[in-house]
């Protein structure tokens, strides 16, 4: 009985989880459209809210897999581990979106799970090869973005220079509402999924899944449910530093930004890799701001979001670590 009220707080955490993660990384999904003025706030929002729950229906679960099974031996898991991996990931969450800066909540909640599991059971209980995919991708994901935003600018650049300025910021208007679906629907889908890898290993470890690992569907709905509302709620503060402080954007660059991050993360996501979306949107939007010059980013922000990435899977582990060994004592 103990165990499965267990359960069920774990669930209960790992939701509310997703659901920092959705009203931080609406800035992700949102913030372009909203500096280009193409969408109001509120409407972006809830664009940006129908796309990643509809993600449920359109893409698989290989990044739940990869944080369920590739991160920590789930023979050593133990539900406290995965209590004090969701406490660590969750207060950096909520500590950061209230002070308004981007970061990884998927590297939270990875960062939160090591630091628990080297607390409680040491080095082996880590697995070194998918932690060092992930961290490599911290690097990756927002070259990625950057470089394919940058290609992808001078290339639109290329079949529209000759025409007026007015009729190009029209035309983009028009497709901006497409890439920002686009980008939100790959959003959804990355990030959702980390959550339900929490949730099915809980359920695993509790022996609720049967012999063999899998994602039951309810998990999915309600993951792509729950980061919807997360994102509906908003996260004003983050859209603020993304979407305006990094360079100035009109409708072609938040075009060129959306379409390269949502490309990253789509062969990301169908990869297994449990990218962060706010590195790939904040490479990307780099990324067109350098086509004009190097001094058109604001690099004084973009060091600051940088440190917030370093320091978000170590922070999180600290304090998974710290939690698991406060709780240790009771148990």
């Amino acid at each position: 009985m103990l165990e499965l009220v267990l359960v069920i707080i774990i669930i209960a955490l790992a939701l509310i989880f997703d659901f920092g993660n959705g009203f931080n990384d609406a800035a992700n999904s949102i913030s372009t459209v909203v500096a280009t003025r193409v969408l109001s706030l509120r409407n972006a929002v809830i664009l940006a809210a129908f796309s990643n729950f509809i993600a449920a229906f359109i893409f698989g679960v290989a990044v739940a897999t990869t944080i369920g099974k590739g991160i920590i031996d789930s023979s050593v898991v133990t539900l406290w581990i995965i209590f004090s991996g969701l406490i660590g990931a969750i207060v950096w969450v909520y500590l950061t979106t209230f002070l308004g800066l981007p970061i990884s909540a998927s590297h939270s909640l990875i960062g939160g799970y090591i630091g628990s599991a080297l607390a409680a059971v040491g080095i082996s209980a880590v697995m070194w090869g998918g932690v060092l995919k992930i961290v490599l991708f911290i690097f990756l994901a927002p070259i990625v973005g950057f470089a394919t935003a940058f290609v992808l600018f001078i290339l639109v650049l290329f079949f529209v220079h000759k025409t007026h300025p007015s009729k190009v910021n029209n035309y983009f208007k028009k497709l901006q509402l497409i890439s920002v679906f686009a980008y939100s629907l790959s959003h959804g889908t990355n990030d959702a999924q980390k959550t339900m890898g929490i949730i099915a290993i809980t359920l695993f470890t509790a022996g609720l899944l049967g012999a063999t690992f899998h994602v039951p569907f309810w998990v999915v709905i309600v993951s792509h449910l729950t980061i919807a509302l997360g994102t509906l709620a908003g996260g004003k503060k983050v859209v603020k530093t993304i979407g305006l402080k990094i360079t100035k954007l009109n409708p072609i660059y938040g075009f060129c930004a959306e379409t390269a991050g949502a490309g990253t993360i789509i062969i990301s996501s169908i990869m297994g890799v449990p990218v962060s979306t706010t590195h790939v949107i904040s490479g990307s939007i780099i990324g067109v701001g350098a086509t004009r010059r190097v001094s058109a980013i604001r690099w004084r922000i973009a060091r600051k979001m940088l440190l917030a990435w370093l320091f978000t899977i170590p922070t999180s582990a600290l304090i998974g670590a710290i939690t698991y060994l406060i709780i240790s004592v009771f148990i």
